[in-house]
């Protein structure tokens, strides 16, 4: 095993560089990063009834078809329950945007004006109307000039996310053949550190993903019984959206506040108690998964220090925006066990002598007809 308390800081300032420029080129490619993501998610959860399949006697290929296709059958019947279960809006799907956008408009007017009510010196300033103008303003040509953007835009990131299963199966299927691949490419004297490092980096990203998806069921369960308390609709559903959102540390939290809010604004016109309630369950959610869940799930899965995750969520929103803060936590748990092992692999004085020697006994047979 490699002890990880050995990295020194050259190593260390690798493990970030490296980091650091796989985010930088992976935003460049974020058609391609995106579904790929999604597919090793969807690949460790896979890998469990895969390798079921496996051990019940199944090919590789005919486990790999068995589980896709029983992913899409789940799919589908999932999609067909939620459109039975899920009732029908009460507004045209066209007029949702505006009706939800005019919602946070009238909560943040209805809280401006208990504000002033609250501080009478606020009065003066008049910010309630003054706000309310803008927000609406901003309301309208968001609805007029950039809605048909958006669902322009989200329409051709459908058949990029399509790749996501399409990956997913190769992975199961020829993922050992892509191993074996990588480790005939390595010298002898390195091949069991190599096999160590591929193990590796496969147990951290399952652990990481693992974590993930254990961490969002939870985060569902618990806003989706603090959302049905308060007595908001389809608290389940948003209670997922609210979760999946959470993916993107910080930014994905406070989006899916804000869409808790606006349905909460759009269910009762008449009062922001409802919406005010559902910030105080996110706050009370996100409380819970700081100090509770999040070192439960994925603080165990990545064994990294506290510090060294802040700082890199910083570097990777600076660097890449809100994909950088998506992916620079499982990405750098892979890079950091990549760059242990390789940090000792040169530095082992006795698999650099093992290496050595076995270079020169290859020279040697192959030059012996020369003599």
């Amino acid at each position: 095993m490699v002890d990880r308390q050995q990295s020194g800081p050259i190593v260390w300032c690798g493990i970030v560089a490296a980091t650091c420029v796989l985010l930088y080129l992976m935003q460049k490619v974020l058609w391609l990063s995106l579904p790929f993501l999604l597919a090793i998610i969807l690949y460790y959860v896979l890998l469990s009834p895969f390798q079921r399949l496996l051990r019940m006697g199944f090919t590789r290929n005919t486990s790999a078809m068995l589980v896709g296709a029983g992913f899409a059958s789940f799919t589908l019947l999932t999609v067909l329950v939620l459109v039975v279960w899920i009732p029908a809006p009460a507004t045209d799907w066209q007029d949702m945007p505006a009706r939800y956008l005019d919602a946070g408009v009238r909560f943040v007017r209805n809280m401006l004006g208990a504000l002033e009510r609250q501080f009478p010196f606020l009065r003066p300033a008049r910010l309630g109307d003054s706000i309310d103008l803008n927000l609406a303003q901003y309301s309208r040509e968001f609805v007029q000039r950039h809605l048909t953007d958006v669902l322009v835009t989200t329409a051709a990131w459908v058949p990029s996310l399509l790749l996501a299963p399409f990956l997913a199966f190769f992975f199961l299927r020829d993922g050992r053949r892509f191993k074996r691949f990588l480790a005939r490419a390595v010298p002898n004297a390195f091949f069991e550190k190599t096999l160590f490092l591929l193990h590796e980096v496969d147990q951290t990203a399952r652990r990481y993903f693992h974590g993930m998806l254990t961490l969002t069921i939870i985060d569902t369960v618990v806003l989706a019984l603090g959302l049905w308390a308060i007595g908001l609709s389809s608290p389940l559903l948003l209670g997922f959206i609210a979760a999946v959102l959470a993916w993107v540390p910080y930014v994905g939290s406070i989006a899916g506040c804000v869409v808790v809010v606006l349905v909460a604004s759009a269910d009762t016109p008449d009062s922001n108690f409802v919406a005010y309630s559902a910030i105080v369950v996110f706050v009370i959610a996100r409380l819970l998964d700081d100090f509770i869940f999040m070192p439960m799930t994925l603080g165990r899965s990545l064994r990294m220090h506290p510090l060294v995750t802040v700082v890199m969520l910083f570097v990777g929103g600076a660097l890449a925006g809100v994909t950088g803060l998506m992916l620079v936590l499982p990405l750098l748990g892979v890079v950091m066990v990549v760059g242990e092992t390789i940090g000792v692999l040169i530095t082992d004085a006795r698999l650099q002598a093992r290496h050595r020697y076995a270079r020169s006994l290859r020279v040697k047979q192959a030059s012996n007809d020369l003599k």
